[in-house]
């Protein structure tokens, strides 16, 4: 991964954004010396949102089950039948 400064994307911005798009690789900006920021494309950042969003959804299904908040399909599919029509 490139570690660019915050100076360096004030004067490049359009430059970076252009690399980001191009190599779908993201860019540390540090600050100070310490990091601050990642710059990622729109792409790869919605794409990491519907990952963490899949992966929240089956850790709420193993916390269920590990919880024994879970109930037989058939009564599931009888509580959800509203909306499954």
């Amino acid at each position: 991964m490139r570690i660019e400064t915050v100076t360096t994307l004030k004067w490049r911005a359009q430059e970076l954004l252009a690399e980001i798009e191009k190599d779908k690789e993201p860019i540390l900006i540090a600050e100070y010396g310490l990091p601050g920021a990642y710059l990622v494309d729109v792409e790869s950042y919605d794409s990491l949102h519907q990952r963490l969003a899949v992966l929240e959804g089956v850790t709420r299904g193993e916390m269920a089950v590990a919880d024994s908040c879970t109930m037989p399909h058939e009564q599931a599919k009888s509580r959800l039948g509203r909306w499954l029509k």
